[in-house]
């Protein structure tokens, strides 16, 4: 679909570049300003705002996006909470631009395994690597590999549908659950654990993670930070949804807000707003509705500061976790480099399920590729891989793993920029490059079956048809191997 259309345009873009010496003279790259052929690694919303880009600023620019999984959207499918449908709107949006005639979507596609970089960039003008943060920071931490550890993207991933996740089984038979880490995906964890789920039923969670949280024994989840109520990483919509959840209560220490007051008021607003919410709810006496509701809530929700994970404690026999030591820590430094360090102090906290959400990494692609592991990032500038012309990349592996989808989509248009910005500068390959024909004949070779933006929405179809049975928007597909054999590969 992609490569004949590619072709196409490019035996029109040579016969008119023919036209008159003249203009062939002055257009001396005019093949390939005329149908760049492009491609983009994962289909995330840094791949799809990449590509969004790049064909409503370059009105011939061909882009084909690869894909790891049989299904596209990346962490919009698999990192948003079920119970949050508005955010994946923009799904909306991505739809659209596979639907252009001059992209093609590609899935069942893992590049690094299935065709390296090298020969991405043999077949296309310029490649962009958007392919994300596929793995999480290890705690580094003894007790860490216990059963009832786990971390947060696999949690996430579990209940969201993420085939590597589908097998997880979290064991949610013990009463206290430990997250550490204090951003949205803490919360959005620590929120599904403990919505009643009855009200997750009319969501997209998978089946398989609602008959276990049905089962679940969970009443009291702690949330831990290292640092204190102005560091937290979530944001005020989270943190508001989470204080008003039904059937739960918070737990906030007074005595960890204590001289916040005036601390607050140099803060930048949106910090100041959450952390007003924070102390109010910690400090103030709720009114007679809100008291009631908190009394009659049978689970609870707690922030624990100022306290880093020191090991994960082996129950009895050994055989699982049964709570974390925590080193209590004290504050050192002004504004953002505020560090917490340890005071000498310990604290054990009892629980029998540790979820680790200290934040997502990315992985290297590719040995051709330049990758810093420490930053877990591709080296660049402005998007621009170091020392590789032609490659590019955006996204979470462009600038580690922060921000929202719309940072995301700033983000990715600004890589799109410069690299329209060097294929105009003649900085690109000249000449015809053969695109998706090239890595077809490539991945036929190699026994791998590429799935297009058309089979995705056979998929997209079956999924939508096995939720209307139980009201659900739709029943998530999460075996590959099922997903292939719907359609027919």
């Amino acid at each position: 679909m992609g490569g004949r259309g590619g072709l196409r345009a490019l035996s029109r873009g040579r016969s008119r570049a023919g036209a008159g010496l003249e203009r062939g003279f002055r257009h001396h790259l005019s093949t390939q300003e005329k149908t760049p052929q492009i491609c983009v690694v994962g289909s995330g919303p840094a791949g799809f705002y990449t590509a969004q880009h790049l064909l409503k600023q370059h009105p011939q620019a061909h882009v084909d996006i690869y894909e790891k999984q049989p299904v596209p959207f990346g962490l919009v499918r698999f990192g948003v909470a079920p119970d949050h449908p508005e955010v994946k709107n923009v799904i909306n949006t991505f739809t659209q631009t596979a639907h252009s005639g001059r992209c093609a979507f590609w899935g069942n596609v893992e590049v690094g395994r299935d065709v390296t970089v090298p020969e991405l960039r043999e077949a296309y003008h310029a490649v962009v690597l958007s392919y994300g943060a596929e793995d999480h920071r290890a705690l580094e931490i003894p007790g860490e590999e216990l059963p009832g550890v786990c971390s947060a993207r696999a949690f996430v991933g579990w209940y969201n549908g993420l085939p590597e996740n589908r097998e997880l089984e979290p064991d949610l038979s013990c009463d206290t659950a430990v997250i550490l880490g204090q951003g949205n995906v803490a919360l959005d964890v620590a929120r599904i654990l403990l919505t009643p789920p009855e009200h997750l039923e009319r969501t997209d969670i998978t089946k398989a993670a609602l008959g276990v949280l049905r089962q679940s024994r969970v009443k009291t989840v702690w949330l831990v930070g290292r640092r204190g109520p102005l560091q937290v990483a979530f944001t005020i919509k989270e943190l508001r949804e989470m204080i008003q959840l039904p059937g739960a209560r918070p737990i906030l220490d007074p005595a960890d807000f204590l001289g916040l007051q005036d601390k607050i008021k140099e803060v930048p607003r949106p910090r100041k707003r959450l952390t007003e919410l924070l102390l109010r709810t910690a400090t103030e006496k709720p009114g007679p509705e809100e008291a009631a509701r908190r009394a009659s809530a049978s689970r609870a929700w707690g922030l624990r500061f100022f306290r880093s994970p020191q090991q994960v404690l082996p129950s009895p026999d050994g055989r699982r976790a049964a709570g974390v030591r925590l080193a209590v820590t004290r504050l050192e430094g002004v504004g953002e480099a505020t560090r917490a360090v340890p005071t000498g102090d310990m604290e054990d906290l009892p629980c029998g399920l540790v979820l680790s959400s200290v934040g997502y990494k990315s992985r290297p692609v590719d040995p051709s590729v330049p990758f810093d592991s420490k930053l877990g990032v591709i080296p660049n500038v402005e998007g621009r891989v170091m020392d590789v012309p032609g490659l590019y990349c955006s996204g979470w592996v462009k600038r580690g793993p922060t921000g929202v989808i719309a940072t995301t989509m700033t983000d990715s248009f600004l890589t799109g920029q410069m690299l329209l910005q060097d294929l105009k500068a003649g900085l690109l390959p000249s000449g015809p490059r053969p695109g998706y024909a090239a890595i077809q004949a490539l991945l036929s070779s190699r026994g791998v079956r590429p799935v297009s933006f058309s089979d995705w929405e056979k998929l997209d179809a079956e999924e939508v048809a096995r939720g209307q049975g139980t009201g659900k928007p739709r029943e998530k597909l999460v075996d590959p191997q099922e997903m292939l054999r719907l359609l027919g590969h």
